[in-house]
């Protein structure tokens, strides 16, 4: 069972982001940030409050945000050419969040669902591989195939395409601020889940 509680409604598909949400990844990108940022010379902290406030952004847009706030100038392609290598050194450590997993399984063959997540399409299958529910996610939508990410609601209105499903009938799964920002503005009900590990 769920330890959160599914809001009402008669619900015509589910979407779920995929990192703090379904897998128990956020350290680890966390780490990789962390090390990508400070391998670039980034003057800042990169603390775990800073990290969350931008969780389900799109590597690049993290980085743009983060030159107009400190005034740095990281190059957004290599600090996530090195995020992407240092996360896949992590990555076979992720763990399912089980309450989520387990909600995905139950609806499983009676709804549509689908994955809407603001990485990138390898990390993201691979993270889905690795926590054994790859196959209960026929639709799987990643940052690049919308031209704006998180927390415009274009990643989570094609999910809904993609699955057949009026907007106003999908329930969203997130953890992170711009992912709920993102549903609401697709027109969609959320359930924020915080179940995932800190650092």
């Amino acid at each position: 069972m769920s330890e959160f509680e599914l809001p009402p409604g008669d619900f015509g598909g589910f979407i779920f982001d995929c990192d703090g949400t379904l897998a128990d990844s956020m350290p680890l990108y966390h780490r990789a940030w962390q090390r990508a940022l400070m391998a670039h010379g980034a003057t800042f902290e990169f603390t775990w409050e800073l990290f969350m406030s931008r969780a389900g952004m799109s590597t690049a847009l993290t980085v743009e945000g983060l030159n107009a706030t400190y005034g740095t100038t990281l190059e957004a392609d290599s600090v996530s050419r090195l995020h992407h290598a240092e996360f896949l050194g992590l990555i076979d450590s992720v763990r399912p969040i089980d309450a989520v997993v387990a909600v995905a399984r139950a609806y499983h063959g009676k709804l549509p669902m689908s994955v809407a997540s603001g990485g990138t399409r390898p990390l993201v299958e691979r993270t889905l591989d690795l926590i054994g529910v790859r196959d209960l996610f026929p639709v799987v939508v990643v940052a690049d195939d919308v031209p704006r990410g998180k927390p415009e609601p274009d990643i989570f209105l094609l999910a809904a395409k993609k699955m057949g499903v009026a907007p106003e009938r999908c329930l969203v799964f997130e953890d992170g601020a711009p992912g709920i920002l993102g549903a609401e503005r697709a027109g969609m009900k959320w359930v924020l889940v915080d179940r995932g590990s800190r650092t």
